[in-house]
């Protein structure tokens, strides 16, 4: 529809306005005046309109008198309010796609958790109940061995002294708690001192004079000497022995073999395999303390820290990290019974700037059940290990690896062996749990941390499903999904 023209000026109407003009001239003018005020008057009211209520100012000219000079005041410019600040905008994160929902459901795994870490960045890809303190097993190695490296260092080395008696021809084996030290020649232990070697010192030292008697001191270690909440059959299967900071061979009836009986008595098997090696087995044996003072006959020394460190993970030697979690304790000052490791392995972990707030340590070798370490205390302790921070890089040479060495030799078979090689780490295994814990080279060239505990009903087939998971997130690296 178009719209309807405007209607122009009607001609009959101008002509009267004109002639009235003519004939009446002052009234037109009159009229137009009045006219004219009001139009200028309209138009002030309809700028008041528009400015809104008058200022100051306006009402102040309007209301003087005529003769009186207005008051102008004048109105501040008010002050405009600062802007905020938008808040920083948060970088985008990464939409990660890959999934181990499905590996970590696996019934084998018992009651499950676990996270895995990027080690470069320190971000936690997957974390299920990751903050949850739990029993380690053997993962605990871990910890005694990093405490160990920070207070007692690489290059330490526990000394076996023989010294003089109160008595002639009396000779006091003091040890230093090395648990390493040979009957024989060698034993299991890589680097080993030998008891022949230290009686031969003995000998020499004494010229001639014949050993009248033998005193064994093993007051370097203090309290119990199997730690109350141990199983009492891993020392009849042959998995630790007492500890004590005298005996030989870690107490194994088969110096050789990883896994042998061990003796209710180590202090007294060490002072027999010394007796026989100084060819004295007639000479009477007891326990003592060294007297003070007493000159040195033969001393022998274990191999270093570093050695034993990676020994001890390789093999998941029990006695072994009792050892050094000891003597890390001892050299702190926190005492040298098991209730010092509460205080000492947690104080040597916080100097790599790790938050030890929970920690609970009962011992060096996590056997046991009252034990309290997270998954995700253990994939920033090792960011840690992948960085070779400090002396670390000890115990990422010294791990097992997927498939190749170590607890890890045989693992990671069939559908899981694309990670074997590209896995090390420590494995842990206690009646209640299995552990396995360490670094991940992804597929994708991502470094990975990670640790998963399958506690409470399990099995030995527990092992396979934490291959499996930790395979799989092998596959998934930096594309892992917390879902």
């Amino acid at each position: 529809m178009s719209e309807k023209p405007v209607p122009e000026p009607r001609p009959a109407l101008l002509s009267g306005i004109v002639r009235r003009a003519r004939a009446h001239p002052r009234a037109f003018a009159a009229t137009a005046a009045a006219a004219a005020l009001v139009v200028l008057g309209g138009g002030g009211l309809l700028a008041g309109a528009f400015v809104g209520t008058p200022n100051v100012e306006t009402v102040a000219r309007v209301s003087a008198p005529p003769s009186a000079t207005p008051t102008v005041t004048s109105t501040p410019t008010p002050t405009p309010e600062a802007r905020s600040v938008p808040a920083a905008v948060t970088p985008a994160q990464p939409v990660r796609t890959c999934s181990i929902a499905e590996a970590a459901s696996d019934s084998r795994l018992g009651t499950f958790s676990g996270s895995v870490r990027n080690a470069t960045t320190g971000e936690i890809l997957y974390d299920h109940g990751g903050g949850t303190y739990s029993r380690t097993a053997s993962v605990m190695k871990v910890l005694t061995s990093a405490a160990a490296l920070a207070v007692l260092g690489p290059d330490y080395r526990a000394s076996t002294t023989v010294v003089a008696g109160t008595q002639p021809g009396q000779v006091v084996l003091v040890g230093g708690g090395d648990i390493t030290l040979a009957s024989g020649s060698s034993n299991i232990y890589p680097g080993a001192a030998s008891m022949l070697d230290l009686a031969a010192q003995v000998t020499a030292s004494l010229g001639g004079t014949p050993v009248t008697s033998i005193v064994l001191d093993s007051s370097a270690f203090a309290g119990d000497a199997w730690q109350p909440s141990w199983n009492r059959k891993e020392l009849f299967d042959g998995w630790s022995s007492e500890v004590t900071a005298l005996q030989v061979d870690g107490d194994r009836a088969d110096p050789s073999s990883s896994q042998s009986t061990r003796s209710e008595d180590p202090i007294g098997r060490a002072g027999a395999a010394f007796a026989s090696a100084l060819g004295a087995t007639g000479a009477p044996i007891s326990q003592g303390v060294a007297p003070a003072g007493a000159a040195t006959l033969g001393t022998v020394q274990s191999a270093p820290v570093s050695t034993m460190v990676q020994d001890a993970l390789l093999r998941s030697d029990n006695t072994e990290a009792e050892m050094l979690a000891r003597l890390t304790a001892i050299a702190q000052g926190s005492g040298n019974t098991f209730s010092a490791l509460g205080a000492s392995t947690p104080a040597a972990l916080a100097t790599y700037g790790l938050d030890t707030a929970g920690l609970v340590i009962v011992d060096g070798s996590g056997l046991s059940d009252d034990n309290g370490v997270s998954p995700n205390f253990l994939t920033a302790l090792f960011a840690k290990i992948a960085a070779r921070e400090g002396n670390l890089g000890i115990i990422a040479d010294g791990l097992p690896v997927a498939g190749e060495s170590g607890t890890l030799g045989g693992r990671f078979t069939g559908s899981n062996s694309d990670a074997a090689g590209h896995v090390i780490a420590k494995t842990g295994w206690i009646d209640t749990g299995y552990t396995l814990s360490g670094i991940i080279q992804a597929a994708d060239g991502s470094v990975l941390t990670f640790a998963f505990f399958a506690l409470d009903d399990v099995s030995d087939s527990s092992k396979q499903a934490l291959d499996t998971i930790t395979a799989a997130a092998y596959r998934c690296g930096n594309n892992l999904s917390n879902q």
